[in-house]
């Protein structure tokens, strides 16, 4: 049967304003649309473009305060900056192209998406407000779905100076959506470390830092200890500050202009160089920099005129130029905050000696564990690989790569067959893994399957080498299962902490009922889900999946594709996770024993 011929003429060139592209085109300005379950959906995106705005007010030297309110879907954001310009105030929420940030000497480091963050706010607004109070006067404007529908304007005798924007996501883009306080708690407190100073409400609660990034340290730290204590330097466009734990791997927090760069880029590269050529330096010694970096926990800040980021989202910076002076600056003030600290340079060197030794030490063990491996097979046993990988030097589909770790051959069975073979892998464990808490870096070499999981991960060197950008554990929801993800976790969090870190681990969630009848089919993934299917379905007949592998391919391919519901592994700080692991995986204490005689959950009737 032949495809009817559409016209191509006149007719079918279509032309939009600004906003409707948004409308229509919403990843492209705010990348993911997401629930509102992931701390990078577009309703935290557009609440952070709301508020960079006002930063960006504070950075100018405009304002010490920001109140930000949610009432229900909806945020209220006030600044006291300099306020809008009365005459373009509606301009700067409506037009593209519109704005005070293409003029670099009113905003030198715009943290705003140059102008179109507001736009984009409104245009995915149901409703969207703007006021401006400047000098005892005020403008204000009202949209909806980004069609204006009111202005007025007067005098404001009463009000300072400043920026009110109230915005309501519109449910017609984002469908069903909640927010979480802890997301949006979790960025304000970024914001106040980046703007020492700056004091930032939250529906009562105030969040404000004296020390910047040595703040941020403490706070991902927590009580874990440290080596010594932390290195800080600020400077008019740097400030970094870092440390030793006793953790393995690195850990980072990087921001451009305000923005939190979860993928690094050459800020992030320039600032981990400068560390190891300052230890060099001042150690007048050729230290390798795995040795130098191990268990290190940094953060650096830059500013910077025109960034050039990867992505719209602006995850990982990517301009060039920056990477010379950061890195000499870097060097320059490591060595010499080790030469006016001794004591902290004494036990920075000998833990820099002390992960020499181990690494010498376990070099024998690695190449034992290589040799294994060639015997055992030329691939690695147990992975079924896909064809693209996030590491791969070209490919559109690289964001997608995704290996799911899984239990047994009977979810890996299934899931096999339902996959989408370019973008996912699976990993079918053998049993139960190895509980890592408390080992040794040598564990993951004299234990067979935690070797090869590394190996399929790419992770062994560093997270440059992560092979999918996705790492999904997938587990049966009984207390086998449960097990196996705690140890998984406990393994990553033990050596590779910066992969959880870095948001690149989940939990993927399976349905645990099926509810149908003759006309109608439902997966359920809760109890009251299960009964609300079926007091609406005539006679259904409800299935428990009592673990994966009682899932069809047929079945499990709507799970792991457009339906797939990825819960991200998060973590509020490094010192928490020690103390969470402790309690959870350490040696059986008569404090978890009670935990778990309260918490326990039987199906005895």
């Amino acid at each position: 049967m032949e495809r009817p011929q559409i016209a191509y003429d006149e007719k079918a060139i279509q032309t939009l304003d600004a906003l409707e592209h948004i409308r229509l085109r919403t990843g492209m300005y705010i990348g993911r649309i997401g629930d509102g379950s992931n701390p990078n959906d577009g309703i935290y995106v557009m609440l952070k473009e709301v508020i960079d705005n006002s930063v960006d007010e504070f950075i100018m030297g405009s304002g010490r305060k920001i109140d930000i309110t949610r009432e229900g879907p909806t945020v209220t954001v006030r600044d006291y900056g300099r306020g809008i310009p009365l005459g373009k105030v509606i301009a700067c929420v409506s037009q593209i192209n519109t704005g005070g940030k293409y003029n670099d000497d009113v905003f030198q480091f715009s943290v705003g998406l140059n102008g179109v963050g507001n736009k984009a706010v409104n245009a995915l607004s149901s409703e969207f407000e703007v006021i401006s109070y400047r000098d005892g006067k005020y403008k204000q404007g009202l949209f909806r779905e980004g069609q204006q529908v009111e202005t007025r304007g007067g005098r404001a005798l009463k009000e300072a100076n400043g920026t009110f924007i109230r915005f309501t996501p519109d449910p017609v883009i984002f469908k069903k959506y909640d927010w979480h306080d802890e997301y949006i708690e979790h960025r304000l407190c970024y914001y106040a470390y980046l703007n020492a100073g700056l004091a930032l409400n939250y529906n009562g609660k105030k969040y404000f830092s004296k020390r910047g990034l040595a703040d941020l340290l403490d706070a991902e730290i927590g009580s874990e200890p440290t080596v010594y204590e932390p290195a800080h330097c600020k400077q008019d466009k740097l400030e970094f500050a870092f440390t030793h734990t006793h953790a393995y791997g690195e850990n980072y927090f990087s921001f451009v202009n305000g923005q939190y760069t979860t993928d690094g880029g050459t800020h992030q590269s320039a600032f981990r160089e400068g560390i190891l050529k300052g230890v060099n330096e001042f150690a007048k010694k050729s230290f390798a920099g795995e040795d130098v970096r191990d268990g290190l926990i940094g953060a650096v800040a830059v500013k910077i005129q025109d960034p050039v980021f990867e992505s719209q989202t602006k995850n990982k910076l990517g301009s060039t130029e920056v990477r010379p002076w950061i890195l000499q600056s870097v060097r320059e003030q490591v060595v010499l905050w080790l030469h006016k600290n001794p004591d902290a340079a004494a036990r920075l060197i000998e833990k820099v000696k002390n992960n020499e030794r181990v690494r010498k030490e376990l070099a024998s063990i690695k190449k034992e564990a290589r040799e294994r491996a060639k015997k055992v097979a030329i691939r690695i046993p147990k992975l079924i690989d896909c064809k693209v990988h996030l590491n791969d030097a070209k490919g559109d589909r690289k964001e997608e790569s995704t290996i799911f770790i899984t239990e047994g051959d009977s979810a890996g069975g299934a899931m096999i067959q339902a996959r989408d073979v370019y973008t996912q892998a699976i990993y079918s464990l053998k049993g139960k893994p190895l509980n890592t808490y408390g080992l040794g870096r040598e564990a993951v070499y004299k234990n067979e399957e935690l070797y090869n999981i590394m190996r399929a991960l790419g992770v062994e060197e560093d997270l440059e080498g992560l092979r999918y950008n996705r790492v999904v554990i997938a587990t049966d929801a009984d207390v086998d299962g449960m097990h196996i993800r705690n140890l998984l976790l406990t393994y990553f969090l033990r050596y590779f902490e910066e992969l959880v870190t870095t948001r690149h681990v989940f939990i993927l969630e399976t349905p645990l009922f099926r509810v149908r009848n003759k006309k109608e089919t439902a997966y359920c993934y809760s109890d009251e889900e299960r009964d609300s299917v079926a007091e609406r379905l005539r006679d259904p007949e409800i299935t428990r999946f009592k673990g994966l592998g009682e899932i069809s391919p047929g079945e499990f391919r709507q799970f792991i594709s457009g339906d797939m519901r990825l819960v991200p592994v998060t973590v509020r700080s490094m010192g928490d996770v020690k103390q969470t692991l402790d309690f959870l995986m350490g040696k059986n204490t008569p404090k978890r024993k009670q935990f778990i005689v309260e918490n326990l959950v039987t199906d005895i009737a």
